[in-house]
């Protein structure tokens, strides 16, 4: 049986191959030990020749629990396997963010929600922990409307959409607006589905205008046009409706996709229309009150809701 004779040269060879082989390569994420905790310091062991040192507040960021013990086993960056005194230079932080990254990349390809904490405020907007990539939320996209007082979304685990991420700068965009306009979309959907044509309901007046007035109908609001308020003449909604008062009105039109309601209030009285020849016959002499005056005529109001027009 022949033997193989190994030189010395082959032996260092074999021995600094075993060494690359075992040693993790720096700008990588490995596995380590915790065999130490100094003061504000965990001594990790990850099978270099040295161990590296990572502060204690990099397991624990924008409220989440970071408790680590001996023998705790953690996920590191190797930044540099050796300093300038001979220890590995090594990171939570940036393992944290490694791991994130791809994470977030994924859901962000499958339009996926993700979950943050809002821990600090910016120039423009928040700064937003997702499980170690951080996130600029802008002042924008907190809210469907402004909010003066943040302080209750800070710290909190909850959902945001990300709008945009280039892992090049390390930015990552996101939103809360967009999950609140989400949730907002499918509540309005399930009370459309809910209301029907003709049907009469109570609103609460949420706003005027010049062409009508908008009615929250309990999570969704309806548009109550000014031609629908009465039978008779209504040169402004405000004549009639005030802000925060709860009227019934009837459903006249839903459009299911745009989630459009039109109501009225006169259709829930009787249209003084009706039988109108035999009430007001042709050639008949009736009392009337001026209502208005043109440069074409006057018109003249027979009873509420029946006007008629005297040409100049």
């Amino acid at each position: 049986m022949a033997v193989q004779t190994v030189t010395k040269e082959d032996f260092e060879s074999l021995l600094l191959d075993s060494f690359l082989e075992n040693e993790p390569l720096e700008g990588t994420v490995v596995k380590g030990t915790v065999v130490a905790i100094e003061k504000d310091l965990a001594i990790i062991d990850v099978g270099l020749k040295t161990e590296g040192r990572i502060a204690l507040k990099e397991f624990g960021q924008a409220g989440r629990d970071g408790t680590i013990k001996v023998g705790s086993v953690v996920e590191v960056y190797v930044d540099r396997v050796e300093n300038a005194v001979g220890e590995a230079v090594l990171s939570r932080e940036k393992a944290r963010r490694e791991e994130s990254w791809v994470k977030l990349e994924e859901m962000y390809n499958a339009n996926q929600r993700v979950e943050g904490i809002i821990f600090n405020q910016v120039k423009g907007g928040f700064t937003v922990d997702l499980e170690g990539a951080v996130a600029f939320l802008p002042r924008s996209q907190v809210d469907i409307r402004p909010i003066r007082d943040i302080g209750p979304l800070m710290n909190v685990p909850q959902p945001f959409q990300i709008l945009k991420m280039d892992k090049r700068r390390g930015n990552i965009v996101v939103s809360r607006r967009a999950i609140l306009e989400e949730s907002r979309a499918e509540q309005r959907s399930e009370i459309v589905q809910q209301l029907e044509e003709g049907q009469v309901v109570d609103g609460v007046v949420k706003n005027i205008t010049d062409y009508g007035a908008f009615v929250d109908l309990g999570g969704i609001d309806g548009l109550l046009h000014v031609t629908d308020i009465a039978w008779l003449r209504v040169n402004h909604p405000s004549e009639v409706l005030a802000i925060g008062e709860t009227i019934k009105v009837q459903i006249v039109r839903i459009n299911h996709e745009s989630h459009r309601i039109s109501l009225g209030m006169k259709q829930l009285l009787a249209d003084p229309w009706e039988g109108i020849e035999a009430k007001y016959p042709v050639g008949a002499k009736f009392t009337g009150r001026v209502t208005n005056i043109t440069d074409y005529g006057a018109f003249v109001e027979l009873e509420p809701g029946i006007e008629g027009l005297i040409h100049v």
